[in-house]
Parts: C-alpha cells; sequence; structure tokens
C-alpha cells in the first residue's frame, strides 16, 4: 500500500479531528465518518476536497486504512459490529486505556501491565492487522507540532506485521510527523498513557527523532 492507499477516521473527538485535518494539510485525501453523520459532513465541508464524509459502514468498507479514533471501549464495539467490513484492512488503534479519576486526572481502567494495543490486537477480524499509533501525543500537541521544518516531530507505532511497516510510515508521514518504529504489539504500553514513549508518561513531551532514538 502507498500513498495511493484509502484512509477512514473513524470518530472526530480531538484526536480524530486533528489527525483528519493534519492529513489534508500534508494533501492526503482522508473519508471520514461519525456516530452523527451531519457531524462528519460540517467537517468535510470546512476541510475541503481532500476530505469526504461518509457513514460509518461505508467509510470502512472504502478504505484500506483504518484509523478507529475512539475511545478504547468503543473499539470491541466496532469489531463486533462492523467485522465484516474491517476483514483484511490495516486497522489503526490510537486508543489510550483510561478514564477520568476522582482527583480530575486520569487512571488506568485495564490492568497495569496490559496495553489497548495487545487487548485489540486478540479480538481482530479476521484478517486484519493492527498498528498501534496516533495516540502518543495529546490533541494538542498533535496538532500544533504537525508538519514542523526543518526537525520533524515524531509519532511511534508498533504493529507485528512487517509487511505493512511502510504503509504506516508513509501515513505518519504525510500526518507531518517523523515515524518510528517502537516494536510489535508487545511494546503497546509504552506509547499508550503513562508509558515511557508517551507525551503523558516519561518522555513527557513532543520530541525530534534523535531525542526518540536517546529513548529507545
Amino acid at each position: 500500500m502507498t500513498t495511493s492507499s484509502k484512509v477512514a477516521v473513524i470518530g472526530l473527538g480531538n484526536i480524530g479531528k486533528t489527525v483528519a485535518q493534519n492529513f489534508v494539510k500534508g494533501n492526503r485525501p482522508v473519508i471520514i465518518a461519525s456516530r452523527k453523520l451531519e457531524n462528519a459532513t460540517a467537517l468535510a465541508q470546512e476541510l475541503g476536497s481532500l476530505a469526504t464524509a461518509s457513514e460509518t459502514g461505508e467509510a470502512m468498507k472504502n478504505a484500506d486504512i483504518i484509523i478507529l479514533s475512539v475511545w478504547f471501549n468503543t473499539i470491541q464495539e466496532l469489531f463486533e459490529q462492523y467485522g465484516t467490513e474491517l476483514q483484511g484492512k490495516i486497522i489503526v488503534d490510537p486508543s489510550n486505556p483510561i478514564a477520568p479519576d476522582e482527583n480530575g486526572g486520569f487512571k488506568k481502567i485495564i490492568g497495569e501491565k496490559e496495553s489497548a494495543g495487545q487487548l485489540n490486537a486478540a479480538l481482530l477480524p479476521k484478517g486484519a492487522k493492527l498498528v498501534k499509533a496516533f495516540g502518543t501525543l495529546g490533541a494538542a500537541s498533535l496538532a500544533n507540532a504537525a508538519h514542523q521544518s526543518p526537525k520533524e516531530s515524531v509519532l511511534f507505532y508498533a504493529t507485528d506485521d512487517t509487511t505493512i511497516d511502510t504503509a504506516v510510515e508513509q501515513l505518519i508521514r504525510d500526518n507531518g510527523f517523523d515515524a518510528i518504529k517502537v516494536g510489535g504489539i508487545d511494546q503497546s504500553i509504552r506509547i499508550e498513557v503513562f508509558g515511557d514513549l508517551h507525551e503523558f508518561g516519561a518522555i513527557g513531551k513532543v520530541v525530534t527523532k534523535s531525542e526518540a532514538i536517546a529513548k529507545l
């Protein structure tokens, strides 16, 4: 798959909107979908001719790469509801397994040593390939750090399937970032919230490639 691969962003919260906006800035066409078609339509009109609004099922059917920009618990629901449409697709999982805590912050809602990436990988629709990506930065940084020059900021990713590395790295570049693979899905915990390579973990900030490599 190359830049001709069709990309869909499912879910238009802060992360989903930002990812879609970054693709348009990077001159990559994107299909966008939300539970409410009118929300996707409004955003597509705002973004211009490179963005196309669609119903969720149709977006999944027509795209080669599907970014599920939804809450962690919602991903399993989408796997169950749209299992047929997702068969054989590259599925990008930006989710972080967190929920608000009692102190105004966030807490992890799965086991301390568990990762959203591994849990979702175990539930994949037939023939689908999972990538953990686009979740290592908060929405503000994802917007502000995209398409930096001369040194690009980094987005980390993890996947077990090396045959899709090229497509994933092109996807990340088209979103305005340098791509660095941290390993297989078993490394997902490092790039989820509280992980050592997440903005809201030990790394603590947006990093360039040289800074990122020093942390690996």
